[in-house]
């Protein structure tokens, strides 16, 4: 990896997100493409306030994206988060085919969730928090969930970390240089959903909603819904089943 990326190591602590936001909020920002990496949280949050699993073995760290004005919308970095975890797996399971991806950021590894992104934002600095099954996978009643043990060697928390912070500087890069665009047509080659695929989305407050997947928003990368009366629905946060 680059010396330009620097990646800490705690043993523990409560959240890395929390840890760099309250380094920003001091002055005290660490340089983009750094990370910061727990062998343990006790305080790990998911989307939408849900518990992140702490497993022995796991990686969870965080990185920071300094927002530029004409960078594309802050929130569309969980796509750019979800290819570099594809890119990081990919290289770490040595093949590709069982790896997808599923709107709006999560990163299945042979159907079973791998990955969880969480985004937040401190004056002009976008957190990007980032946990992948390495070692083990929590068993969760709602949905299947795989760990990358599952199908080879686990890499250390540390070699995941050296490969996942190469890739989001190169996905990162992208997004900037060519637009997001470009990081929706990536996301989308790996996607699981085909052209009036039927989807059932929880939206962001709760209602279930259902409809033929008609593409993602060029703008900020929006799930469209095309429903039963041939209307569309845009979705900005929410859940596919």
């Amino acid at each position: 990896m680059s010396d330009a990326h620097s990646i800490r190591i705690l043993e523990e602590t409560g959240s890395t997100n929390a840890d760099l936001a309250s380094l920003i909020r001091e002055g005290r920002a660490p340089a983009e493409g750094d990370w910061l990496i727990a062998r343990k949280q006790n305080a790990g949050r998911g989307r939408q306030g849900r518990e992140w699993f702490d497993g022995s073995g796991n990686f969870m760290g965080s990185s920071l994206v300094l927002r530029l004005d004409n960078d594309p919308p802050p929130a569309s970095l969980s796509f750019v988060a979800a290819l570099a975890v594809h890119d990081a797996a990919a290289g770490a399971v040595g093949k590709t085919d069982d790896l997808e991806l599923k709107w709006p950021n999560d990163v299945l590894l042979s159907g079973g969730k791998l990955s969880g992104i969480l985004l937040e934002m401190v004056g002009r600095h976008v957190i990007v928090g980032i946990g992948v099954n390495l070692a083990r996978a929590p068993d969760l009643p709602e949905r299947s969930t795989a760990a990358i043990a599952d199908h080879a060697p686990a890499p250390s928390p540390e070699d995941f970390a050296r490969s996942l912070a190469e890739a989001f500087a190169s996905r990162l890069a992208e997004w900037r240089s060519e637009g997001l665009s470009v990081t929706l047509q990536r996301f989308l080659a790996l996607s699981i959903y085909a052209p009036g695929s039927h989807l059932r989305v929880h939206d962001g407050e709760g209602e279930a909603v259902e409809g033929r997947f008609a593409g993602l928003e060029t703008s900020d990368g929006a799930l469209r819904l095309r429903l039963a009366d041939g209307s569309e629905r845009v979705i900005r946060a929410g859940d596919v089943d």
